[in-house]
């Protein structure tokens, strides 16, 4: 359950729920599968940090990684807790249709959800404090910009149409360049703009995910980008996106960050998706559609293309970061 709760969101009725480990619980409950997004966050800011002269703190940056992914997961446990006391997630709603909701399944008790809320954000509370301690006043501000992101996010960003401005903001600058600055003690607009092809990859999930309950969303008065600018924009928006991160890659590639060439091998998928999204989404499932992934639709394809383009920029910088410079050193400078 372990490798399939951080590849998926598994689909567990009850009986199997109270068989399963805490860790298990734990893993399903804060939808693990998307903390791989954050964790990539904070390993690009280090890479970044290592590349700008091998500033990058090792420790640093696996405490400010750790506080980022705990961070994410209480966030998903604090919107599942909101949402099903404000009454969003009844009545069959998106969200308990694609994954086990605890609360709105009578899979845990708010008691011992909140539990894993406290721990989970108590951990990433700790270790922003401890950054805090070890690097200053601008990991203060950074440290309290994440919590109000976390705390506010479900609502009331969310409902105001603040939602995906908050990822690209969050999953670029605060997080990346945030990890710069705790791994080598300076500030990198640079590395902001670095940032934000992978930011707006995030931010594409999200966008895809508010399309694909557009209509629920609008039935329980939750303003998303998509409510507001309606179905075919959002959908529209979502390939201006995509077209944008590798418009800002290949920019960066001509600004020395040349490996980047290497999410070129992700245009294919982006005209997949992209032809995905032209279309309004189906009003059944389709036929061969992956077992267990609708109504999951535009998230899902947003997801996979995000993941094949994070990849291959994250490797990219590795590339430019580890194997250039050896290749260049094997050969004599």
């Amino acid at each position: 359950m372990w490798g399939e709760a951080l590849t998926v969101i598994p689909r567990v009725d009850k009986e199997r729920w109270q068989k399963l480990d805490i860790i298990s619980k734990w893993l399903i409950s804060t939808r693990a599968a998307v903390l791989i997004m954050t964790f990539l966050s904070a390993a690009i800011g280090g890479i970044l940090a290592y590349m700008d002269g091998n500033k990058c703190n090792l420790f640093r940056l696996v405490i400010c990684a750790l506080g980022l992914v705990m961070a994410h997961a209480a966030n998903n446990i604090l919107n599942d807790i909101v949402d099903h006391f404000k009454g969003v997630d009844k009545g069959n709603y998106y969200r308990a249709q694609y994954g086990p909701q605890p609360l709105e399944h009578g899979l845990m008790s708010f008691r011992e959800l909140f539990i894993y809320f406290f721990v989970t954000g108590f951990i990433a509370f700790t270790a922003g404090v401890y950054l805090v301690y070890l690097t200053g006043w601008t990991t203060l501000w950074l440290f309290a910009a994440g919590s109000f992101f976390l705390l506010f996010y479900t609502w009331p960003l969310k409902y105001f149409g603040l939602g995906e401005l908050a990822v690209v903001v969050v999953w670029g600058p605060l997080m990346i360049g945030g990890t710069y600055f705790v791994c080598s003690g300076e500030w990198s607009w640079q590395a902001c703009l670095v940032s934000l092809p992978y930011a707006l990859g995030v931010t594409t999930v999200l966008f895809g995910k508010h399309i694909d309950k557009l209509e629920q969303d609008k039935g329980k008065k939750v303003r998303t980008l998509p409510v507001i600018i309606g179905e075919k924009a959002a959908r529209y928006s979502v390939i201006a996106t995509m077209a944008l991160q590798y418009g800002i890659a290949f920019y960066l590639v001509f600004s020395g960050y040349f490996a980047l060439a290497l999410t070129a091998f992700s245009l294919h998928m982006f005209v997949a998706v992209a032809g995905v999204y032209l279309k309004k989404k189906p009003e059944t499932e389709p036929e061969n559609y992956p077992k267990n992934t609708w109504p999951l639709y535009f998230v899902a394809y947003a997801f996979q293309h995000n993941k094949r383009f994070g990849l291959l920029f994250f490797g990219a910088l590795l590339v430019q970061a580890f194997l250039v410079p050896f290749i260049r050193h094997a050969c004599g400078g």
